[in-house]
C-alpha cells in the first residue's frame, strides 16, 4: 500500500519488503542517493508499510494516507523566523502545518522548496539540539496502536554537532519497537558514528524507462516527447517535473551562463565585476544551484563539441546557445572548468565572500576559454 509514488526503484522496494519477511528488519535504515531519485518516496511509502503491519484498518489507512499517523514522527531540517524568540530553538512541530501540506503535495521536493514552503529562500535550514529533544520525548510514548513507531530524519546531514550526538545515543540505545529511517543526500556529513548505526541502503538515479513509461501514463505525453525529457532528466523525477513546466530559475542561469561566457571571451573585467555582484546578491542556495547548473551545461557543451549528440540532454535554448560557443569547451580546458566551478560551490558552501569567489571565477574563465 505505500509505495504508489514512487517512480521506478523496484529492486529497493522489494529489498525493503525483504527485511520485513524475512524478519531482519534493523532498527535503523539510511537511504542515500542524489536529489530526485525516489529515496523520501520510498522511506515514506515503507513507513506505511511498517505501520499498517497488523492493523490494516480503514481508520489507520486513511491516517496513512493523510500521512497524520500518530507513530510517524518527522524530522527535518528548519530556520529561524523573526517572529520566534531570541532563545527559541526552532524545531519540526514550528513547521508542521508547512511540512505537511509539502508531503502532501508530492514527494520529490527539494531543500529549495522546503526553504520556500518555510519562507526562508536565502537562509540555512538545520536541525537543532531543540530538534533531538523533541524528538526524545515523543519516542519515549508508547505506540499508540500498539505497533511500530516510525521516526522518518529528512536530511541528516543538516543536523549541527549537539544534535547529532543526542541522535546517535538514540540509535546506540533505541527505544522499543522503534525504526529510525533516515534520508541522506550527502552522507560523508554524518558522524561516522552514526553511519556505522545504521543501514545503508543506496538509491541509484531511476531508470529511464520507468521516467519514460511514468510520462506517458500519468501525463500522457507521447513517445517522442517522454524520451526527450527522459534523455535530460538525469534519473531525477525531479528535473522531470521541472521540465513539464517553465522553469523561470533555468531560464535565469542560462541569462547567467550566456553573458559570463560572452563577457569573459571579450575581457570586459568591469562588466564581469558586475556579474559577480549580481550573482552574490542570490541566496547562497541559488549560487550552489547556479554553480551546479554551470557544470552540467559545461558538460553538454563538451559532448555537443565532439558531434556526441545523441548524449546531450539540453533544452532548446540551450542547444541553440551550444551551436556557437561548444567549440570553446575541449580536452583542454574542460577539467579546469570543473576543477575550478567545483572549488567554487565548497567555497561557497563553506560561507566564503560571494562576490570575491564569483569574480575570481569570472576573471579565470578568461584564460580558460581560450586555452586548446
Amino acid at each position: 500500500m505505500g509505495f504508489e509514488q514512487v517512480i521506478g526503484q523496484k529492486e529497493i522496494q522489494e529489498r525493503l519488503m525483504q527485511l520485513l519477511r524475512e524478519e531482519r528488519l534493523p532498527h535503523a535504515l539510511m537511504l542515500c542517493g542524489p536529489q530526485g531519485c525516489g529515496k523520501m518516496a520510498l522511506a515514506v511509502g515503507f513507513a506505511k508499510e511498517l505501520l499498517s503491519i497488523g492493523n490494516a484498518t480503514a481508520n489507520t489507512t486513511a491516517m496513512l494516507d493523510n500521512l497524520e499517523h500518530p507513530d510517524l514522527h518527522f524530522t527535518y531540517p528548519t530556520i529561524k523566523l523573526p517572529s520566534m524568540g531570541g532563545d527559541h530553538k526552532p524545531v519540526s512541530d514550528d513547521f508542521a502545518k508547512e511540512w505537511h501540506a509539502m508531503v502532501m503535495g508530492g514527494l520529490y521536493f527539494t531543500m529549495t522548496d522546503w526553504l520556500e514552503q518555510m519562507g526562508g529562500e536565502n537562509q540555512q535550514a538545520i536541525i537543532t539540539a531543540g530538534e533531538s529533544d523533541a524528538l526524545i520525548r515523543k519516542l519515549s510514548l508508547k505506540s499508540s496502536q500498539g505497533g511500530y513507531k516510525v521516526s522518518l530524519i529528512w536530511l541528516p546531514e543538516r543536523m549541527n554537532i549537539e544534535c547529532a550526538n543526542k541522535i546517535l545515543k538514540l540509535l546506540e540505545e533505541p527505544p522499543t519497537q522503534t525504526v529510525f529511517i533516515m534520508v541522506c543526500e550527502e552522507p560523508e556529513k554524518l558522524l561516522d558514528t552514526i553511519r556505522s548505526r545504521v543501514q545503508r541502503i543506496d538509491v541509484k538515479r531511476i531508470d529511464n524507462d520507468s521516467i519514460c513509461q511514468a510520462l506517458k501514463d500519468q501525463r500522457g505525453l507521447s513517445e517522442d516527447m517522454a524520451q526527450r525529457i527522459t534523455r535530460m532528466a538525469n534519473g531525477s523525477w525531479r528535473q522531470t517535473l521541472d521540465l513539464l513546466t517553465v522553469d523561470s530559475e533555468s531560464e535565469l542561469f542560462l541569462d547567467m551562463f550566456q553573458s559570463l561566457m560572452r563577457l569573459a571571451y571579450q575581457r570586459r573585467i568591469k562588466d564581469l565585476k558586475q556579474w559577480s555582484e549580481r550573482m552574490a546578491s542570490m541566496g547562497r542556495e541559488r549560487q550552489k544551484r547556479f554553480l551546479n547548473y554551470f557544470l552540467r551545461l559545461i558538460r553538454e557543451n563538451f559532448m555537443y563539441n565532439f558531434q556526441q549528440e545523441e548524449l546531450c540532454y539540453m533544452s532548446q535554448r540551450e542547444e541553440e546557445f551550444a551551436r556557437n560557443f561548444a567549440r570553446f569547451i575541449n580536452e583542454a580546458n574542460i577539467l579546469p572548468i570543473c576543477d575550478l566551478v567545483t572549488r567554487a560551490i565548497r567555497d561557497i558552501g563553506q560561507n566564503a565572500n560571494a562576490k570575491i569567489v564569483f569574480f575570481d571565477m569570472a576573471l579565470q574563465m578568461i584564460v580558460l576559454l581560450i586555452q586548446k
